[in-house]
């Protein structure tokens, strides 16, 4: 069964011809391809696009994976450069801002499919939404380099080496622009994270997520528009 399949299996079916198996690969991991894609834009349009873009690109460029990487750090890199492509586009235009009505906020975070186990405290949730909300918008300050960086690191959890295989960069490179983005985030965060002169990674204020989350990352229920559907793209 192709849900059996290993992601290079898939990828490699694909290219064979097989006419679902990158829906599948594609429904494997879109979840944290959709949360890398909304971080890194920081407008949830725009990650939309590129993420749509990004798998077009995969869709179509899978035979040119050589095998030197894992398919997951191939698709990463595909994502990331499709959005980053995006932000260059877009380098005039600021970033349409997050919802201000926090409860709108909150509705479309719970989502359709949202099942809370156990109520949570309005103050509480009320307190940990301006909070992601202002980790956003921080974020959004920073240079799309930089912002890449301390996404897929401090709050995605990938080790720095593979980070590096992503961006196609060194790993040095890789610290430096998250040493930079952190001490950025550190001041326009500092109220919301209590800090005082230590530079505070992002991570502080938005759960890491590790592993390929089984249900929605918390961070998509920020879009009123969601990541494409998993299904591959068609062409003309």
């Amino acid at each position: 069964m192709r849900s059996e399949m290993s992601d290079a299996d898939l990828l490699a079916a694909h290219v064979a011809g097989d006419p679902e198996a990158f829906g599948v690969l594609v429904a494997r991991h879109r979840d944290r391809l959709w949360a890398v894609a909304l971080r890194t834009c920081g407008d949830p349009e725009t990650a939309a696009d590129g993420l749509q873009d990004a798998l077009v690109a995969a869709f179509r460029r899978a035979g040119s994976f050589r095998g030197d990487a894992a398919v997951t750090t191939w698709l990463h890199r595909v994502v990331v450069n499709a959005c980053l492509d995006r932000l260059r586009a877009a380098q005039v235009r600021r970033a349409e801002p997050l919802p201000e009505d926090l409860d709108d906020l909150a509705e479309v975070r719970r989502g359709p499919r949202a099942t809370p186990a156990h109520a949570v405290d309005p103050a509480e949730r009320t307190v940990a939404e301006e909070q992601r909300a202002r980790v956003q918008e921080a974020l959004a300050e920073l240079p799309p380099a930089q912002r890449a960086a301390v996404v897929l690191v401090d709050m995605e959890g990938y080790p720095v080496a593979e980070v590096a295989q992503i961006l196609d960069c060194a790993e040095g490179t890789v610290k430096s622009r998250c040493s930079r983005a952190r001490a950025r985030l550190a001041v326009l965060l500092a109220d919301v994270l209590d800090v005082s002169d230590e530079p505070v990674p992002a991570s502080a204020a938005v759960p890491q997520v590790v592993g390929n989350p089984a249900t929605d990352p918390l961070v998509s229920g920020m879009a009123t528009r969601g990541p494409p559907p998993a299904s591959p793209p068609t062409f003309d």
